[in-house]
């Protein structure tokens, strides 16, 4: 079965940088909140005064979609976070979900919330690319 890989100090340090990471997207996501609704501002305006050109709505229709498409990066990146931290005080953390064997620290350090190893992880690529064909 699983198997317990990561001390307590290590446990710690993972649980700084998945909450320093939290944070981080959850200002993003504040952030972007903030320029969707100054923008929602300024378009219900009187702006009959100003000529508009359809490469100027253009741009600024792709800029609104940009953001979005962050907005829910960001969103399901928390979510993962979330999950980890679950794992964490759970004592799943550093598990792979599905062969249970320990993930890597060196890829935890770059993915906090990773939930596999990197051999279950191609695995689950390979998966998805054969399914989307």
């Amino acid at each position: 079965m699983a198997e317990k890989v990561l001390s307590e100090k290590q446990l710690k340090f993972f649980e700084d940088i998945i909450l320093k990471e939290r944070d981080e997207s959850l200002k993003m996501i504040k952030s972007i909140n903030d320029m969707q609704s100054r923008g929602a501002k300024e378009s219900a305006g009187d702006l009959s005064g100003y000529a508009f050109h359809q490469a100027d709505q253009g741009s600024d229709t792709n800029s609104m979609e940009n953001q979005v498409y962050m907005l829910e990066q960001e969103q399901e990146k928390v979510k993962m976070l979330n999950q980890s931290l679950r794992r964490l005080y759970e004592g799943n953390y550093g598990i792979c979900e599905i062969c249970g064997k320990a993930i890597p620290e060196e890829r935890l350090k770059v993915i906090s919330y990773a939930r596999y190893c990197i051999s279950c992880m191609e695995k689950e690529e390979k998966k998805k690319s054969k399914n989307s064909r």
